[in-house]
């Protein structure tokens, strides 16, 4: 019963929590009967709500486009599998350090970086915004030019990678 309280109450039903016990206290038995299909509900609706969150995040982020690292062939590129793998865990993001993928042009840094933000918003829960260095630096210098200097730096401080 505390149970269906604390999850009315983890998805801001706080209306509903207080006329779950009061229904309780009133009606004991009556009430836990339905429990059941309240139960499925509060399932229901934190699954939706954790599904929209992800679509969100993913739009948010700007990927270029979607990849993950079961396509990445380690086998064809010069990259330290087991770091990437270490990275993708996203432990880097909560003590703020951070990674730059240099290469050439064909070398998978892009395909590696949008791979580990997306599993950092799938499995984590992190706030991510991809940049190409060029979409980054003409980001600044039009930010620059307008005389907003910092507002990019700013909104930077709201997202995890």
């Amino acid at each position: 019963m505390h149970e269906v309280v604390a999850e009315l109450k983890s998805l801001r039903l706080h209306g509903m929590a207080t006329r779950y016990e009061e229904l309780l206290a009133a009606s004991g038995s009556r009430i836990e009967s339905a429990e059941w299909l309240l139960r499925t509900l509060l399932d229901a609706e934190g699954t939706d709500r954790h599904a929209r969150s992800i679509r969100y995040q993913m739009g948010a982020a700007r990927f270029p486009v979607h990849r993950d690292l079961g396509g990445f062939d380690f086998s064809q590129s010069r990259v330290d599998e087991k770091l990437i793998r270490q990275l993708a865990t996203a432990e880097f993001a909560d003590s703020a350090a951070n990674v730059v993928f240099i290469g050439g042009t064909g070398t998978g840094k892009t395909h590696l970086a949008t791979a580990l933000g997306v599993k950092a918003i799938t499995q984590h829960g992190k706030r991510v915004r991809f940049f190409s260095t060029v979409e980054l630096a003409n980001a600044l210098e039009l930010e620059k030019a307008a005389g907003k200097q910092g507002r990019l730096a700013y909104s930077l401080m709201h997202v995890d990678l």
